[in-house]
């Protein structure tokens, strides 16, 4: 139960998982009937390698599930549907045995062998993937294959539903396409008995309540039962067939299939259903600009962005802003990690209209843990980058300069947020490559150099922001931004970096004045 308070502001709220979750408390007032559970789907396409924007959804709807908790008693389901029935439809760039894929195209995915070499398919392989990350990720779902559901009955009603209102659907569906595609369009896919294939063919209703159909295959008339996965639906009638058989009221899904819904939409009216509600987010897209692809692998992988980030900086960039077109690439992960730690941090001071509306309240379906941050995950980055090759335990004993108890125990958060630090500057950051300082800044670092000797090795990283800031001010620059540049791009070898007190502060006065005489030599 919802503490009465929590639920009351949620009511109002205008973070935008509880604007969706509004959507089914007007759709079942009194609940669902029966006291079933309000369904939530994410629909994967197991043709290539799960990507972020895969998980985007489940993450997306999960948040959309939980705010509903927030509101409703009502019990509540999610579903993780696998559309590997779908014929293979061209080969993916980004797996091995390409050639032994292309001997397969048009086959169901299920039917396709595992390039990899390690599942009983290639969909078995991706759908694999997907769930293994889920369930790292906590997601509480129940994974649902495409293959199983035709070939186990499952489907078999709302298959004679379809067949029984197949003038219906066509309907529907013929006014969408052009003029040839019209000539072979068939709301039915059988799958071939002679070649295995997904065939696009014209299909006569001979026998609805029986399931059977007549098509013509390879030049010879087949007869054949639509059921036991002998057939599929095509795309947009198979979404709402599943909606339909699974009785779904909630599924998002991209702004790239807002008429795939609406025709979706109208077929599950024709069959007497009510489709389910849901929004149209905004696309992902590559450091080009470019529209991500499974099968072009253009986008991150999810183990991609874990290998440089936490899987928090993950959420907390996904939730944000799902209606704005957003660019998807590592060099993202630094600000997305401070960016969260930044919310977190200020959660537990907010009133809790405010809290309601922060990231972190949906990422951790709550409070997020109270273990605060003692640097910036762009601090990390910048004394990594200045050290070169940093071993974790140098790295935590220029901690020790700055964060009281530094050790790993003390801080363990930070303790994972090093390792993320290295392998970043390793594997994504551009090297470091500094400017000799020029004309007044020469001066200003000489005085920077002069003012840190006279400071204890101690010194507080606020007293020496002071001093960077006063010289800043005194030496005669246009803006007292143009000397924090200079002192990123003659020190630390970047056009913008961190403040420059806690900097010094955590490499230390003596190292910081080695990088001073370091830059200084060059301009002599």
């Amino acid at each position: 139960m919802t503490d009465p308070a929590l639920r009351a502001a949620a009511l109002v709220s205008k973070a935008w998982p509880y604007e969706e979750a509004r959507k089914l408390l007007k759709r079942y007032p009194e609940g669902k009937p029966g006291g079933a559970a309000v369904l939530f789907e994410t629909g994967y396409g197991p043709s290539g390698l799960p990507h972020i924007g895969t998980f985007n959804e489940v993450l997306r709807t999960t948040m959309v599930r939980r705010a509903f908790e927030e509101l409703s008693d009502q019990p509540t389901r999610l579903v993780a549907f696998s559309d590997d029935m779908d014929g293979l439809r061209k080969v993916p760039d980004n797996v091995p045995n390409g050639e032994m894929l292309a001997r397969y195209i048009g086959h169901p995915l299920t039917r396709v062998p595992d390039p990899f070499g390690k599942y009983e398919s290639f969909a078995h392989h991706n759908n694999a993937m997907l769930r293994e990350f889920l369930d790292r990720f906590g997601f509480e779902y129940e994974f649902l294959s495409s293959t199983d559901c035709y070939a186990s009955g499952r489907f078999d009603d709302t298959l004679r539903a379809i067949l029984r209102n197949y003038r219906k659907i066509m309907d529907i569906m013929l006014p969408t396409l052009g003029a040839e595609r019209q000539a072979t369009y068939s709301p039915v896919l059988p799958v071939s008995p002679k070649s295995g294939v997904v065939l696009q063919v014209p299909v006569e209703v001979i026998d609805a309540e029986a399931g059977m159909v007549a098509f013509m295959d390879d030049g010879e008339r087949i007869e054949q039962t639509i059921f036991g996965g002998h057939a599929k639906l095509q795309w947009k009638v198979d979404w709402a067939m599943r909606w339909v058989a699974l009785g779904v009221d909630y599924e998002m899904s991209g702004k790239d299939l807002i008429s795939s819904v609406e025709q979706s939409s109208k077929i599950a009216r024709a069959l007497g259903a009510r489709p389910p509600e849901g929004f149209n987010y905004e696309l992902f897209l590559d450091a080009k600009g470019e529209k991500i692809s499974k099968t072009k692998g253009n986008g991150l992988s999810i183990e991609e962005w874990l290998t440089y980030g936490p899987d928090e900086s993950l959420a907390f960039y996904i939730y944000r802003e799902p209606k704005k077109a957003k660019s998807l690439h590592l060099g993202l992960i630094p600000r997305a990690v401070d960016d969260y730690w930044q919310f977190r941090a200020n959660y537990p001071n907010q009133p809790v209209e405010q809290q309601l509306g922060n990231p972190v309240h949906h990422i951790h379906n709550g409070p997020p843990p109270a273990e605060t941050l003692p640097v910036t995950f762009g601090l990390l980055l910048n004394l990594v980058e200045v050290m070169g090759e940093a071993t974790k335990e140098q790295v935590w004993g220029y901690l020790a300069n700055y964060v009281p108890d530094a050790t790993p125990a003390a801080w363990p958060a930070l303790d994972a947020l090093i390792d993320y630090a290295i392998a970043y500057v390793r594997d994504v950051a551009e090297k470091p490559v500094r400017r000799a300082p020029e004309g007044i800044e020469v001066v200003a670092l000489r005085r920077l150099d002069g003012e840190l000797a006279a400071l204890p090795a101690d010194a507080r990283a606020e007293d020496i922001q002071n001093i960077v800031y006063e010289i800043g001010k005194t030496a005669g620059f246009v803006e007292l931004r143009d000397w924090f540049k200079a002192l990123y791009e003659t020190l630390l070898g970047s056009s913008q970096g961190p403040r420059m007190g806690s900097f010094i502060a955590l490499y230390g006065i003596d190292n910081s004045r080695k990088l001073i005489a370091e830059a200084l030599a060059k301009s002599a």
